[in-house]
């Protein structure tokens, strides 16, 4: 018997990414670049009013001091940006009442995105939008929560220095820089990156195909009544579904019983168009003996039984000229989905370079007894809760009288978590740690 650490190993060993593509930068989040993107330009590209306010030349405002420390963050907690202007540890002098005498004529105004140049002169400001151009001259930006609002005349009514509230040109990115590097999964602030660097389309490897197959004599599909000895096809669903929100493009082939020499044919079809392959219903008893042989002849499969609980009859092997990963599951769901969840999933993210494979796990407080087979890992469905006034975790197991039978599927729509315990772990009490893996929230 196999343990689950060396079939998670030779899974994730066998994950490869797909050929890369261009996409449109849309298309790409989630997805690993597979080239390095290099910036043509600087952002910004041109000295830039970081506040809504005035812009102005410092030394018409008395900016000898610096902002003060809480000032600065203040504003930067509000969208405002200082861009990491040293603190000399100085007080800004007390914030003077309005005086007329210090005012300065507004001599124009500037909106974001404006293309007129603008000119400004000693002892004038200019009003100025957030992400609007600096008039030629002006150094800085007073805000205008630090002003009396004037609309011809406006009196200062704190000091600012050269560069306060003002993002220079090159800031975030200068030519010749490495916006996103090759090998990056590409999130929000990579798509940012990618498009300051102006790039609308970009080389990444795309989401690998998983193809979903089902296989049984006792099966239909969901537009037919199941008669008497017949069962709809759940798991080939419950499979499909787990594995794109992995982040796989699934295809469900459905179920794919026929003659022998039709079914290898569309074995080896899907083999030939797909990075993983999942079929359920290939192991268990004499009814898998057929597609059991058929696989045989496409590749190599080995049906050795995992170390664990539900989900301990499977099968992995490499299919095709390509030796494509290939996942033989039993029909029962709930053992398709914990084999879904243990392996499949980390075969995808893997192919999606990701970095955390596997879902978070945490240590938690059981509230109840409960019991494993001894020598295989156990995968019982729970409830993972927090304390409130301790923040501790506290784990909840789904028992037999909620939640059904342990082979029933109902149990899982109940539950956040999967409880791990180790094969030698066959008793726990009430109070025990035990190691949990959070599964995805329920709204």
């Amino acid at each position: 018997m196999r343990s689950v650490e060396d079939q998670l190993a030779a899974v994730v060993d066998a994950a490869t990414a797909p050929e890369p593509i261009r996409v449109a930068l849309t298309d790409a989040l989630g997805l690993m670049c597979a080239e390095e993107v290099t910036s043509t330009t600087q952002v910004p590209g041109f000295p830039q009013a970081a506040v809504d306010g005035f812009a102005v030349r410092a030394v018409d405002v008395g900016g000898t001091a610096g902002l003060r420390r809480t000032e600065r963050r203040d504003h930067n907690e509000n969208g405002h940006n200082d861009h990491d202007q040293a603190d000399n540890g100085e007080e800004a002098p007390a914030a003077p009442q309005p005086n007329r005498e210090r005012a300065l004529p507004v001599v124009g105004e500037v909106p974001a995105g404006s293309q007129k140049p603008l000119r400004l002169q000693p002892r004038q400001a200019v009003r100025v939008a957030t992400g609007a151009p600096l008039p030629t001259l002006a150094d800085a930006v007073l805000p205008l929560e630090w002003t009396d609002r004037g609309r011809k005349r406006v009196t200062p009514q704190r000091p600012v220095r050269t560069g306060d509230f003002v993002r220079r040109p090159g800031d975030d990115i200068q030519p010749g820089d490495i916006a996103v590097r090759q090998g990056a999964v590409l999130g929000p602030a990579q798509i940012g990156l990618a498009a300051a660097a102006g790039r609308d389309k970009l080389l990444v490897y795309p989401r690998p195909r998983v193809t979903v197959m089902s296989y049984g004599l006792e099966l239909v599909d969901l537009d037919r009544r199941p008669g008497l000895g017949q069962v709809f096809d759940i798991a080939s669903y419950v499979v499909a579904a787990a594995a794109k929100e992995a982040g796989a493009d699934v295809h469900r082939a459905g179920i794919i019983n026929a003659e022998p020499r039709r079914m290898r044919e569309i074995v080896a079809g899907h083999i030939a168009k797909s990075e993983f392959v999942v079929i359920t219903g290939a192991v268990g008893g004499s009814g898998a003996a057929p597609i059991q042989e058929i696989l045989r002849e496409l590749g190599q499969v080995d049906t050795t039984r995992v170390a664990m609980h539900p989900g301990s009859v499977q099968g992995f092997g490499l299919m095709g000229e390509e030796r494509v990963p290939a996942f033989l599951l039993p029909s029962n769901p709930v053992s398709a989905l914990v084999i879904a969840e243990t392996f499949i999933r980390p075969a995808i993210r893997s192919s999606l370079g990701k970095t955390a494979v596997t879902r978070r796990t945490v240590k938690a407080r059981s509230l109840r007894e409960l019991s494993s087979i001894p020598g295989r890992r156990g995968y019982i469905r729970a409830r993972l809760m927090r304390d409130a006034d301790t923040g501790d975790y506290l784990v909840e197991p789904l028992s037999a009288l909620e939640a059904g039978p342990a082979h029933l599927l109902a149990g899982f729509a109940e539950a956040n978590a999967m409880i791990h315990l180790p094969e030698d772990a066959v008793d726990v009490r009430p109070g025990d740690i035990v190691d949990v893996e959070f599964l995805r929230q329920r709204s």
